[in-house]
């Protein structure tokens, strides 16, 4: 047994470490456990008890799995991996609550190199802080070393997210109007996408240092969590407001995403200026000297989470939200393009 262990050790793998991973982060895994979940924390597979869904009408479960990207490098630059597992799970959950789903579940993927149980944990900890806040349990996941797959000193984290809607209230867009409004909530910054543009166009600044157009330094922006948006569209459907048609605006921007939810013959008008953009992101276009029309395929310019409503419902759908929103486009006739009006560089 002890060869064994050492010469499968030689070839980079520590069985070990897994182990001491999964022993660090039991208790924060176990804390988003509800009456739910019939599994405990390394079983081979998560039990959920979906009995409760009898209660919905015509129940349609939605899923989802997503990554981080390069943001991993970020998070180890800084070392500092507290974070990156909330963005994974709060990037997931955005994704299925644009069909109107609520999350039930997450499953997570954390690979590397070569294991470090104390970063693995604290990655895995973010993911259950992150959980536990949307009341979605954390049922299970991977930890994997492969090293010769991933470079010394890499990360890569995913997950898979599991939802339900009732099929009467499923959102695809299709209601939406020619007038309809289109309201913007903010993001906190990059959120998980355009990593590897940012990082080059920021690489020769110093990411420890408070940068005086960010007021922090650029690894604390770069690093700011992946806001999830499930209390702000809980309140606006408390407040029975008509939702449309929800864009979680990530890889591809405002531009790629935005038309995905639009019916055919309608497009979408952005007013340039019509909200608050996070300074990271001028930053970048100076510094990397990005054309700005590329800056809103490949960032989502502060819009994290575009909601389209009826035009005679917007001020309503402000107070609801306390004002944490922005009137910045509208619906108009078109081929599902998005245009975005005054747009300078």
């Amino acid at each position: 047994m002890t060869s064994q262990k050492s010469s499968y050790a030689r070839t980079g793998v520590n069985i070990d470490a897994g182990q001491q991973a999964v022993a660090l982060m039991k208790a924060a895994v176990q804390s988003t456990y509800g009456p739910q979940v019939l599994s405990d924390t390394g079983s081979f597979g998560g039990l959920y008890d979906i009995s409760a869904l009898k209660g919905l009408n015509q129940p349609v479960l939605v899923a989802s799995t997503d990554g981080v990207g390069t943001k991993t490098r970020v998070a180890a630059r800084m070392g500092q991996w507290d974070t990156i597992g909330q963005d994974l799970v709060n990037h997931c959950i955005n994704d299925i609550l644009v069909q109107g789903a609520t999350p039930l579940f997450f499953l997570d993927y954390v690979a590397s190199s070569q294991l470090v149980p104390e970063q693995v944990a604290d990655i895995v900890r973010g993911m259950a802080t992150a959980c536990k806040a949307a009341g979605c349990a954390l049922l299970g996941g991977e930890t994997a070393e492969m090293p010769g797959v991933y470079e010394a000193g890499e990360v890569d984290v995913v997950g898979t997210v599991v939802g339900v809607v009732d099929r009467s209230l499923l959102l695809d867009g299709s209601r939406i109007q020619h007038g309809d409004v289109v309201l913007a909530l903010p993001a906190t910054g990059l959120h998980t996408n355009g990593y590897s543009l940012a990082r080059s166009a920021l690489a020769r600044l110093d990411w420890n240092e408070v940068h005086p157009e960010l007021n922090q330094s650029p690894g604390a922006a770069m690093l700011a969590v992946h806001r999830c948006y499930l209390r702000d569209i809980g309140t606006l459907r408390e407040a029975q407001i008509d939702i449309r048609g929800l864009a979680h605006i990530t890889g591809g921007g405002v531009i790629d995403n935005l038309p995905r939810i639009l019916p055919e013959g309608l497009g979408a008008v952005i007013q340039a200026g019509s909200w608050h953009i996070p300074p990271i992101f001028p930053l970048i276009q100076r510094l990397g000297e990005v054309d700005a029309l590329e800056m809103y395929r490949v960032f989502n310019m502060g819009m994290g989470m575009l909601v389209v409503i009826p035009s005679d419902q917007v001020e309503h759908a402000r107070s609801a939200l306390s004002g944490d929103c922005s009137v910045v486009g509208k619906i108009v006739d078109g081929g599902r393009q998005v245009r975005i009006e005054g747009l300078t560089d």
